[in-house]
């Protein structure tokens, strides 16, 4: 994500919050120092990774976090438990003509390409979580559309 962050989406890349592997430093035969990136995870950005690596990267509790997976729960859950007004949204993937749907929430298709249960739809209406549906609440999802 953050290689492409900063050309698709104009958001620098040290503001992109994401997985991270672990790099080691040493160096060449001649002293220079290096990295190497090691084949082992420093940080899984998904479900309790999510808002351990926004504490590790950011420093602070988020007042808005926007999902659209089960595995973004406990960045939500992270996200509301804070003090004061706090945004918690998940965009749910109803519109299988313009984009793309999977659940199975809502009685949705279970993909491999995403994963939004039942049980955190729920969970999201339980807790005042916002649920953005793509098919009802977006005239537009692509820029290019009529």
């Amino acid at each position: 994500m953050r290689q492409y962050a900063e050309a698709t989406y104009d958001i620098p890349p040290e503001q992109v919050v994401g997985s991270a592997g672990e790099t080691k430093y040493g160096y060449d035969k001649d002293g220079k120092p290096f990295l190497t990136k090691e084949p082992k995870m420093l940080l899984n950005d998904n479900n309790a990774g999510k808002p351990e690596g926004i504490h590790l990267m950011i420093g602070r509790r988020p007042y808005a976090a926007f999902g659209n997976t089960s595995g973004d729960q406990q960045m939500l859950e992270y996200t509301k438990a804070g003090s004061g007004s706090r945004l918690a949204m998940l965009v749910l993937h109803d519109d299988a003509k313009r984009e793309y749907a999977y659940g199975p929430a809502q009685r949705l298709p279970d993909t491999k390409v995403g994963t939004f249960t039942q049980a955190l739809y729920d969970e999201a209406k339980k807790n005042g979580w916002v649920v953005i549906s793509m098919k009802n609440d977006w005239k537009k999802i692509f820029a290019s559309e009529q």
